[in-house]
């Protein structure tokens, strides 16, 4: 099984203050030596800040989005290499907040995809079903077809990440049936393994979507979950360490 991964992912949330709670969960951590891998995605301006509070820590730090290419007259865009430059290890694409408010394709997200591999940054591809889609019975065929779309061909398991977040469970509260998680997940390892990815079964699945501490131990015991890309709940550390823990 893949080394668990648990992502938090701020969204445009965050100030100098709030570097405060980053460095609480690096406390919090600071006697763990087997537990899962964590990552915190802060908004651009405050990552090279949370890289001196993290300088210590154990934690990874990553970005939320990067265009395509890796210099040019992209006014406000940044580049893979930038993230590469500030020393993030991961960065996020195709998030359904980027696909929804920025009109993004699965292709521009796969471009972007393999921007960050060119940098040398593990790229977190966001999938996910809207609650129409849900409601029609069509989960299975979206996230096939994102999937496939997002996911740029020869890459290896082990070099990318895999969000699988219903757009309908971000940030609401709600969230699918668990055996709803394990036929989507199961789903997800079948596709990538018949889309031909080498290592297939070293590709890490997170689900995102309203976890929280209180439901974080289930969901990540269901097979096929291989951490959790959490939203709101990572911008408390009391909140952010129960699920880690979990």
């Amino acid at each position: 099984m893949p080394k668990r991964l648990i992502a938090g992912n701020w969204k445009m949330n965050g100030l100098k203050s709030s570097l405060v709670e980053a460095k609480l969960v690096s406390d919090g951590l600071s006697d763990a030596t087997d537990g899962p891998e964590v990552l915190i995605c802060p908004p651009a301006t405050l990552i090279s800040s949370l890289r001196d509070t993290l300088a210590d820590s154990a934690i990874k730090f990553g970005g939320q989005d990067c265009h395509v290419n890796a210099s040019g007259a992209h006014t406000g865009d940044i580049s893979a290499e930038m993230l590469a430059d500030l020393g993030c290890v991961y960065g996020i694409v195709g998030h359904s907040e980027r696909r929804a408010d920025h009109g993004e394709s699965s292709e521009l997200v796969a471009s972007k995809a393999s921007a960050l591999i060119r940098a040398g940054v593990v790229p977190i591809i966001c999938i996910g079903e809207t609650l129409e889609e849900r409601k029609a019975g069509s989960t299975l065929a979206v996230l096939t077809t994102q999937l496939k779309g997002s996911v740029p061909d020869g890459l290896d398991g082990a070099g990318f990440v895999v969000a699988y977040e219903p757009v309908w469970a971000i940030g609401t509260g709600l969230i699918p049936e668990l055996s709803d998680i394990e036929e989507a997940h199961g789903h997800l390892r079948k596709t990538l393994e018949e889309m031909g990815v080498a290592n297939s079964n070293a590709a890490r699945l997170l689900y995102g979507g309203s976890v929280k501490p209180s439901n974080a131990a289930e969901i990540l015991s269901i097979a096929n979950v291989n951490g959790a890309l959490v939203g709101g709940a990572s911008l408390k550390a009391s909140d952010f360490l129960g699920i880690i823990r979990s």
